[in-house]
């Protein structure tokens, strides 16, 4: 074959073949894009869907009355259980929420609000406390209620804790050799203080429960948190007949069980704050726990519906019609749970 022949030819081909990859390359990167939008559309579907996709929780901070948002955070179903404990713990004790702040910063920069089983060296839980360092035994650092406890025990024993910096404070309960990482966490853990106990709100989205709760579990469990000082409890009861329930596999069905606790009359702001803090947590604890609904005031969660909102009550069944003589007594909370 003549050299020059040869040389042609390969031009040719060359020249024949180099266009196909060039057209067929943004064909294949504009199909890419196009599978990447549907996969999130179809999430996005999913979330914004009544009971659809992944349970979910937004913690809220509301400019006026619940018609403007200014702030939010979001967290898992077991960050938000933590996160709610360790504000509920602090209320419980009657602190303010700067000790909560700070609290919650705190965790959210040594586990990220999970509450883990390893850590440096023998550091454990939502603190990464120690158990060589006098913090407690591995099984009670694990305990979110009872590490939550001990925080704020060494918390309050640093003089003026609420009015130095976060990380100062921080950081004379931790002794961490990274003080300074607190701070990030600030704007954060303030919303989800307001979350908990304050003026915010906290929403649990994603499908209602499919097995029943335990009544008992969500009694003992709050009144280990809150006490029984200025708690009147009601024992788990089954709901009247008629009243829309959701069974085991849920569905509508048999009657809920129901849990209340109500506040002591009179109690003022403190009570209120401690209602605010057991309604969230309920909440926040929804997913674990098998709770299908939380009343307090006249709002109420319903899991799996209006994407975890809270609503106005009227369609929670006839026990929370606008004629409902609980709503009298504005510190109480129902927690019912499927059967």
């Amino acid at each position: 074959m003549d050299a020059s022949y040869a040389s042609s030819t390969v031009g040719r081909v060359s020249e024949n073949r180099d266009p196909r990859p060039r057209r067929r390359r943004p064909l294949r990167a504009a199909v890419g894009l196009l599978v990447l939008l549907a996969v999130i559309g179809y999430f996005a579907v999913q979330r914004a869907s009544n009971g659809g996709g992944a349970p979910y929780c937004t913690a809220r901070v509301y400019s006026g009355n619940y018609d403007g948002t200014s702030e939010s955070y979001e967290l898992s179903p077991e960050q938000a259980a933590n996160a709610a404990t360790i504000a509920a713990v602090g209320v419980a004790k009657g602190l303010p929420d700067r000790a909560v702040t700070i609290a919650l910063a705190t965790a959210m920069q040594e586990s990220a609000l999970r509450n883990l089983d390893h850590g440096d060296r023998d550091s454990l839980g939502l603190f990464q406390q120690r158990p060589s360092m006098g913090w407690g035994t591995p099984e009670q650092i694990r305990d979110p209620v009872y590490s939550a406890g001990i925080f704020y025990d060494r918390l309050v024993d640093v003089p003026g804790y609420s009015r130095l910096p976060l990380t100062v404070a921080a950081q004379k309960v931790q002794r961490s050799g990274f003080p300074q990482a607190y701070a990030k966490h600030e704007p954060d853990a303030t919303v989800l203080t307001a979350a908990f106990g304050g003026d915010g709100i906290l929403e649990c989205g994603g499908p209602e429960p499919t097995g029943p709760g335990d009544p008992e579990k969500v009694r003992s469990e709050m009144i280990r948190i809150f006490g029984k000082d200025g708690l009147h409890t009601i024992p788990p009861q089954t709901g009247q007949a008629g009243q829309a329930g959701r069974n085991s596999a849920g569905g509508k069905g048999g009657p809920e069980v129901e849990v209340t606790l109500t506040e002591k009359a009179n109690g003022g702001e403190a009570a209120m704050r401690r209602s605010r803090a057991m309604a969230h947590w309920a909440v926040a604890n929804a997913k674990e726990l098998g709770i299908s609904r939380v009343s307090y005031g006249l709002r109420a969660w319903i899991a799996g519906q209006a994407r975890g909102q809270w609503q106005h009550k009227g369609g929670t069944g006839p026990k929370d019609g606008d004629g409902d003589p609980h709503n009298a007594n504005p510190g109480e909370v129902r927690i019912f749970m499927a059967r």
